[in-house]
């Protein structure tokens, strides 16, 4: 129990330390105007309070993520707690606060346009169709795993393909209404209902003095029941990316910083809200141990329940929180995929839109980009779901490499501390590159399947070649000042 409230105590410090750190060397503005206000449209650029922009954003990036992928993540042991902690402070905090700011600085551009701008044309086609395959991807994956659950709570002539069809008809509707109306109207309840669940969880724990066995005193060596074959790098930190950082976020950011009315609020929004995601994933990633014993029983647990996440993740809440808690478990594991999914099909809306150029004041002309989304979504809906997560993985925290890179590029434009960027972009781009490197063919997570040491080195030589790319860039960009100087 002290190691997780220490860590809670971090989570929380680091927002405020570290957090006003980084909103310091971005230097917001609250004289200047913000999108919502100069180029309202009643549509996507609408003003909403704060509070509001904050849980939508929430949730937005939350999901089920931060709670599925503890639980599986933490089966690598107590190197999980700290991953959470220090990938949220350091990297997914700071890549979602400034990818949001810069998208909030340049009239809520989305994150192709935003990539583009600070890494060239090219990067951004590479980027525009990477982060829409992407998005598809999260559209069919979270409209199969609550319908799937819905089917079995429901009698049987409401089958999972009844259920599809309805999800999916609410995630036509969400993408093409005003963001004030569905969207700002049900998804602070279920952003609320999502922290409820969390800290509800929490104040079980630490009322009743249950025991987390997170066995720091024995050493962060992988506990993970594949052993060797699934090293903690880079296996764990892909598998706690809502945690700790994801690269999904930065699709997300764009709305939220299209509705913010003052540049002041940016932190409590994008920074506060991964720190709330961290918060959330140090929970489940507690609770796991504890509701199961440990460790090992933890891996038992799972084998024995399929590695299904939401069958713990209800009975958790039902023993520990009655039946009250099992209506919130219901909710998180169905309410929160769908509004993840319906947010990405809104958001891939306004990166065509963006990229076409195409004015979305008419409710035609949002028709006319979400058709053909709606259809590409629907034929994916077709592919085995197991094949989608494997390449949804790696695709994820590939996004936030790109993220990363052209937000150092930013901050090196502005003349600001870069580093605060540049040092999450290079771990993770050694991360990613050694992960798709090693992780098994037809494994979870579709990869090459090239030895840990080979794809190690491979992932290393990669980092190189990136971060002396930068470095020559910046170089010139010196030198170029020092002459207009």
């Amino acid at each position: 129990m002290v190691s997780f409230l220490i860590a809670l105590v971090a989570l929380i410090a680091g927002y405020f330390i570290y957090g006003g750190f980084v909103e310091r060397i971005f230097r917001t503005d609250p004289s200047r105007p913000t999108p919502a206000t100069t180029m309202a449209d009643g549509i996507d650029y609408v003003a909403m309070p704060t509070w509001k922009v904050y849980l939508i954003q929430f949730l937005n990036i939350a999901g089920v993520g931060p709670i599925f992928g503890a639980i599986m993540g933490v089966m690598y042991g107590p190197a999980a707690f700290l991953w959470i902690v220090f990938g949220t402070i350091f990297a997914g905090a700071v890549h979602d606060f400034i990818s949001g700011m810069i998208s909030l600085r340049l009239g809520g551009k989305s994150l192709p346009e935003i990539v583009g701008s600070e890494l060239g044309k090219k990067i951004k086609l590479v980027m525009s169709v990477f982060t829409c395959v992407l998005l598809v991807m999260v559209i069919a994956v979270f409209v199969r795993t609550p319908a799937n659950l819905l089917a079995t709570l429901t009698p049987e002539h409401l089958d999972a393909t009844f259920w599809a069809i309805c999800i999916f008809l609410y995630y036509v509707l969400a993408t093409l209404l005003p963001v004030d109306k569905l969207i700002g109207n049900l998804y602070p309840l279920f952003g609320f209902a999502l922290l409820f669940m969390a800290v509800g969880i929490m104040g079980y724990m630490v009322v009743n003095g249950v025991a987390i066995p997170d066995g720091f005193s024995e050493g962060l060596f992988n506990r993970h029941p594949a052993g060797e074959a699934a090293p903690i790098f880079p296996m764990m930190c892909i598998s706690i990316a809502c945690g700790a950082i994801s690269g999904f976020h930065a699709t997300q950011s764009p709305m939220m910083a299209r509705c913010l009315n003052n540049e002041r609020h940016g932190r409590k929004v994008f920074y506060g809200a991964m720190v709330s995601e961290g918060i959330v994933a140090l929970i489940w990633a507690a609770a796991a141990i504890a509701f199961t014993g440990g460790y090992d029983r933890l891996a038992s647990y799972m084998a024995d329940n399929g590695q299904d996440a939401g069958i713990l993740v209800h009975r958790v809440c039902v023993k520990w929180l009655g039946a009250f808690g099992g209506v919130l478990a219901i909710l998180g594991v169905i309410a929160a995929p769908v509004t993840t999914g319906d947010t990405a099909m809104r958001s891939l809306r306004l990166i065509v839109a963006d990229a076409l150029g195409i004015s979305q004041r008419q409710f035609v002309k949002r028709l006319l980009v979400t058709l053909p989304i709606i259809v590409v979504s629907y034929l994916l809906l077709k592919v085995n779901f197991d094949v989608l997560w494997r390449y949804f993985a790696w695709c994820n925290q590939t996004l936030s490499i790109f993220t990363l890179w052209a937000c150092s590029v930013y901050l090196a434009k502005c003349r600001k501390a870069y580093l605060i960027t540049m040092i999450p972009a290079v771990f993770m781009t050694a991360l990613c590159v050694t992960f798709i490197c090693y992780a098994p063919l037809g494994a979870y997570a579709e990869g090459i399947g090239l030895p840990l040491p080979v794809a190690e080195c491979i992932g290393v030589l990669a980092t190189a070649v990136c971060t002396a790319l930068f470095l020559y860039w910046k170089r010139g960009l010196s030198a170029s000042s020092m002459v207009l100087d």
